[in-house]
């Protein structure tokens, strides 16, 4: 299952999954996600006259491009099948493998295409990008006309280019059902750690030595919590900050914002992912994550893959999808 930049700008963790999980870094105000209680109840989502202008072409399972009339302002949710698989209906607690693209409703544009994989039901995903899953046959490309309100909001995400407002048309092929994978575990830590300091905000500054970046997946912990520890597939709130070890930048980061990041310990790179399961609410962590469990050993659209990432995590709550 790939997770790389399956999300061409640097929202870090998920890639592209990252930009379509509500309460994600980089937008400080979103619309809500979708209720958890609600989630066991298909979207009703019907097609309109939006949707069904669309033109996709291209492969399924690879990048496509779409065409309609510019610009696209829409004021309600429409989804129109493209193509109908003949697989079986996803259904809540599914995690799907998926190729989202995605285009600015106001010059067609197109915002990013990666493949992914996403929970439905968990209450997590913009519900702009749920459409694109909940409740379609798998081999389905679904093409979703989002307005604002259902994606970025009044805020946009600058981060990806896409404006306050902004409409999105949004093409999903539904591939497949996968299975959770086992996520790994990290090593204690003990040389070459980074300094990390906090300033009176909780932010805070991270000071990599100028040596080879570790060859192991290895973590820290700062400042251990006291709360409840952390499982695989549960969903946690929290901050973090992203490192490039080798050019000591920051490429992503939650700490500053009104709202923490959440995302579900499968949802995210595996590196990451695995750093959370059986810490405690309250720790503060680093790791060092090798390429191969960040975004691979090749080149990346996000410029991360081949690279050692370091990340600062300080976990704030945790519950269950």
């Amino acid at each position: 299952m790939n997770r790389a930049l399956r999300r061409g700008a640097p929202i870090a963790l998920a890639s592209v999954t990252a930009l379509l999980l509500a309460g994600c870094a980089g937008d400080p105000a979103e619309p809500e996600p979708t209720a958890s209680e609600e989630a066991a109840a298909c979207l009703e989502v019907d097609a309109g006259e939006q949707s069904d202008a669309v033109e996709v072409e291209g492969e399924f399972g690879a990048t496509a491009t779409a065409s309609f009339e510019t610009p696209l302002e829409a004021e309600e949710l429409q989804r129109t099948l493209d193509i109908e698989g003949d697989g079986d209906v996803t259904a809540p607690g599914d995690e799907v493998s998926v190729v989202v693209t995605a285009f600015k409703g106001s010059t067609g544009d197109q915002v990013f295409s990666q493949p992914t994989s996403l929970t439905i039901g968990d209450g997590s995903l913009y519900e702009g990008f749920l459409a694109g899953v909940d409740c379609v046959p798998i081999g389905s490309r679904v093409v979703t006309v989002a307005p604002a309100a259902s994606v970025y909001g009044e805020q946009g995400n600058e981060s990806i280019g896409v404006e306050p407002g902004e409409t999105l048309v949004i093409v999903t092929d539904v591939q497949d059902v996968v299975e959770a994978e086992d996520l790994p575990t990290p090593s204690e830590w003990t040389e070459n750690v980074p300094e990390v300091e906090f300033d009176g905000d909780g932010v805070p500054t991270v000071t990599i030595p100028d040596t080879e970046p570790p060859a192991d997946y290895q973590l820290k912990v700062l400042e251990e919590g006291d709360g409840d520890t952390v499982e695989a597939g549960q969903v946690v709130s929290l901050h973090y900050q992203g490192l490039n070890w080798a050019t000591k930048e920051i490429f992503d980061q939650s700490f500053g914002n009104a709202d923490p990041a959440r995302f579900g310990t499968g949802d995210v790179i595996p590196g990451f992912g695995g750093a959370l399961v059986g810490q405690k609410v309250g720790t503060k962590l680093i790791v060092t994550i090798p390429p191969a469990l960040g975004y691979g050993e090749e080149e990346s659209a996000n410029g991360l893959g081949g690279q050692t990432l370091v990340f600062v995590v300080d976990i704030l709550e945790v519950r269950d999808n």
